[in-house]
């Protein structure tokens, strides 16, 4: 073979080879807490706009810790959360890194963003209280700050004071009100469960249709779940959706949503993913899913979350409540909360 011919040969492998790396960087990386049924709808959209492969590692638990255990070997660009906790625990770890894009300042109000935008929320739903509709009725004035009043004893269901939900929820209230007020809620509430914390929010509503308490502290998207779930239409049936504390702060907000890992090696397709789930296509398909609000403010909730009426949310930033996150466990701790 000529040494004309041989550097033609050479120099077509060596384009092939680089055309084969190239493609097979046009791919992103995701450790996702949140459910595939939810996910992987919205990232075969992704795939087909931008011919970014999108491959996901699902798991219910573990994957902050994984990724920590990784360190710069992590092949995780992106953290999927399905609650505020998490991303707040991701950050604390050190293991994000901020995200400056004028897409997502845009799509995503202010106080749905991280501290140094270290994540962005995708979603927000609320933490609702939940009315018997047989003993109660609709309770349109209803406040957190109610449910540890002697008025309800022995009248509230509700899970472990410890899962992110309730965690949160605890946060937000040190935020208005210090961690002094905080606890004598947090001790009233204690004493006004009738039974010890248990279950998940979905069992709240079903101890309300049978009958073992009058209020359950639920998330809103799970009435839309059991609306849609022939065997869990009766528990939704049960009970009226109430959106607390209208006259004061507002009802209380949790958020899904997502982080850019700090050693991301997809970085520039993780970003575009990113702007991708902030935006019209996905934020709908949030909605129409999942029955969650979307945070991008012109993209409607789905018709039955509309049914429920509109609310005033409260506008506290979420940074300064993950600021209490740690205080929150503790005063969990101290008043022996789910014992």
């Amino acid at each position: 073979m000529s040494i004309k011919k041989s550097l033609t040969v050479l120099l077509a492998g060596t384009s092939a080879l680089a055309s084969s790396m190239s493609f097979a960087a046009e791919e992103v990386n995701v450790y996702s807490y949140r459910q595939p049924f939810l996910i992987e709808p919205m990232m075969k959209e992704f795939t087909a706009e931008t011919g970014v492969k999108v491959n996901i590692l699902f798991a219910k638990k573990g994957l902050i810790e994984r990724i920590k255990r990784e360190g710069k070997l992590s092949t995780a660009d992106l953290m999927l959360t399905s609650d505020f906790s998490r991303l707040t625990m991701f950050t604390e770890e050190g293991l994000a890194q901020p995200v400056d894009s004028d897409i997502l300042n845009k799509n995503i109000p202010s106080q749905f963003h991280g501290a140094e935008k270290q994540w962005y929320a995708l979603t927000s739903r609320a933490r609702n209280i939940y009315s018997s509709v047989e003993r109660v009725g609709p309770a349109p004035t209803i406040t957190y700050q109610d449910l540890a009043t002697p008025a309800f004893k022995g009248k509230v269901c509700m899970r472990s004071g410890k899962h992110p939900y309730n965690v949160s929820l605890l946060a937000s209230i040190i935020a208005h009100e210090g961690e002094a007020k905080a606890k004598t809620w947090l001790e009233g509430l204690k004493a006004n469960l009738a039974r010890k914390p248990q279950g998940n929010d979905r069992a709240q509503v079903k101890a309300v249709k049978e009958g073992l308490c009058d209020y359950a502290l639920t998330n809103s998207y799970y009435l839309g779940k059991m609306l849609n779930d022939p065997k869990q239409v009766a528990w939704a049936e049960s009970v009226h959706i109430n959106f607390p504390n209208q006259a004061t702060t507002g009802t209380h907000v949790n958020v899904s949503g997502i982080a850019l890992t700090k050693y991301a090696p997809n970085k520039n397709n993780a970003i575009k993913l990113m702007e991708f789930l902030s935006g019209d296509v996905a934020q709908q398909m949030y909605a129409e899913i999942n029955y969650e609000y979307p945070v991008k403010e012109d993209v409607q909730p789905s018709k039955l979350v509309a049914s429920w009426g509109k609310f005033k949310a409260d506008d506290i930033k979420l940074s300064d409540i993950a600021a209490q996150h740690q205080a929150a466990i503790k005063l969990l701790d101290e008043v022996k909360f789910d014992l």
